[in-house]
């Protein structure tokens, strides 16, 4: 049996949190928080389709072309080797960190810890309540860090929603101590511009630094005023995580950035960035713009390169490096991962993936575009489907493959080693949702760790897969300690 809390609060100045609520799903009451109404990962309300729309939905059933309702298909390759359905937190399931037998899930209704030593049989530790979307999560050390990108009435995990246009609503990072995995406790809260969409830990031995991306200001907003081109950094002394605060906001874009066109997004910051520490490079998703970071200095990030894509990328999303740091793979959100852009209507160019090489000649470093890359697998008219989060598979040798969550695309293993020529070489996923209403749903994230793939699905809860191929069987002997994408470690 596992316990859903609200963790004590341990700094000054954050409100009280309230005790232990009992026993899983038995007392919850929370619901999720909304999300800012952009682009960008937002839970999605059923919409209803038309009747040819229907049709078509239900006719690419009954063909095969599509796995009927909450049905399961997958590639030889790859086993369904467990899944663990929510208990207590029913909000919108979202990113996850590792480290070493635990799992961090976040949720918007707050994070889950699970037990994946033995990855056949998942357990849940314990849920911790504290509603606040996106609830992006990492971890390093004894540290977690939850993103809030909702308004809400204060920075304590009893909050509720506010209005953004009021003076002292809050959103930004929170910290936790999870020492003792059974029983979180909040120790820290750091109020930043337009809140956290997501953040990128980069960690030094005294110090993380978190780098916090968040977007869309409005002059309207108090906290959160145009132009908004840049990032926040927090720094967390590891030892007084209760001194946490904002050094800093670059200023990334100082012409402004893209200022976007119809179906493009303008931009008015970043979405998510990719950490290379051993490289000292990182790469921003930042709406209408990918862009390369010169991170030698951690407190001084400095932009050494930009690249845009006026004819497909609609939103930039994330970015993944390749394993040796000469490729980049970013993604474009098209449709804010609430549409049915993985249909043949939309094609293979939108949606998808844009694969950069990375051209470094002494100081001066260029992204090149060289292809796309996007499932193969056509998906209902009622399934949101999109390229979304995702990271490598550790193989030896010179190749690069990645998992990556397609939202109700399911999670495609798929090889880029050349950059021109991408391929699937596996898939899992599950039939729609619904056959008549566009239902949002599928993994958000879904990620290669110690032997074994996790996905989050956003309704569902946790899978876990194993692949078994070849061309990625070298991977099971890596170890890591600890992982979290967006600060990719070395491989090589």
């Amino acid at each position: 049996m596992t316990s859903l809390h609200r963790p004590r609060a341990r700094r000054r100045g954050l409100a009280a949190a309230a005790a232990l609520i009992g026993l899983v799903g038995s007392l919850l009451t929370a619901g999720s928080a909304a999300a800012i109404p952009d682009p960008g990962d937002e839970p999605l309300a059923p919409k209803k389709l038309s009747s040819s729309e229907r049709s078509q939905a239900r006719s690419a059933i009954e063909r095969g072309d599509v796995p009927g309702v909450d049905e399961i298909d997958k590639s030889d390759n790859i086993d369904h080797v467990a899944h663990l359905d929510k208990r207590g937190l029913q909000g919108t399931s979202s990113d996850i960190a590792f480290q070493g037998r635990y799992a961090f899930a976040g949720n918007y209704d707050g994070f889950v810890v699970y037990d994946i030593g033995n990855p056949r049989n998942p357990k849940i530790v314990s849920e911790v309540l504290c509603p606040g979307s996106q609830n992006d999560v990492s971890v390093s050390g004894d540290l977690l860090f939850l993103s809030t990108d909702s308004s809400r009435s204060d920075e304590s995990c009893n909050s509720t929603t506010q209005p953004a246009t009021e003076k002292d609503s809050w959103e930004g990072m929170k910290v936790f101590d999870i020492s003792d995995k059974r029983n979180p406790e909040y120790v820290a809260a750091v109020e930043t511009a337009c809140g956290s969409h997501t953040h990128t830990l980069v960690p030094e031995r005294r110090n993380v630094y978190l780098y916090v991306s968040s977007y869309s200001p409005s002059a309207t907003f108090p906290d959160c005023q145009p132009p908004h081109d840049g990032i926040s950094i927090v720094k967390v002394p590891r030892s007084a995580p209760e001194r946490s605060e904002v050094i800093d906001f670059p200023v990334l874009f100082p012409d402004g950035g893209n200022p976007g066109s119809t179906g493009k997004s303008a931009t008015t910051g970043c979405h998510d960035i990719t950490a290379y520490p051993k490289l000292r490079l990182a790469a921003g998703a930042c709406m209408g713009d990918g862009i390369l970071l010169d991170i030698s200095d951690p407190e001084e990030p400095e932009v050494i390169d930009q690249v845009r894509d006026s004819e497909n990328f609609a939103f930039w999303h994330s970015a993944t490096f390749s394993k040796d740091g000469g490729k980049v793979v970013f993604t474009d959100e098209l449709g804010g991962g609430g549409a049915a852009t993985c249909n043949e209507e939309i094609g293979p160019n939108q949606g998808a993936n844009g694969i950069y090489d990375l051209k470094r000649r002494g100081k001066h470093s260029e992204l090149v575009f060289r292809s796309y890359y996007k499932i193969p697998r056509h998906q209902a008219d009622t399934e949101n489907c999109v390229a979304h989060n995702g990271s490598l598979v550790p193989v030896a040798g010179g190749r690069d493959i990645m998992v990556q969550a397609w939202y109700q695309g399911g999670v495609s293993v798929w090889d880029f080693t050349d950059s021109r020529r991408p391929k699937e070489i596996g898939y899992f996923e599950r039939g729609p949702l619904s056959d008549t209403d566009l239902v949002g749903g599928g993994s958000w994230s879904a990620y290669y760790y110690n032997g074994y793939v996790y996905s989050n699905d956003m309704v569902k809860g946790l899978d876990v897969l194993k692949i078994d191929d070849r061309r990625t069987d070298s991977a099971r002997w890596v170890r890591l300690p600890e992982l979290n994408t967006q600060t990719q470690p070395d491989y090589r």
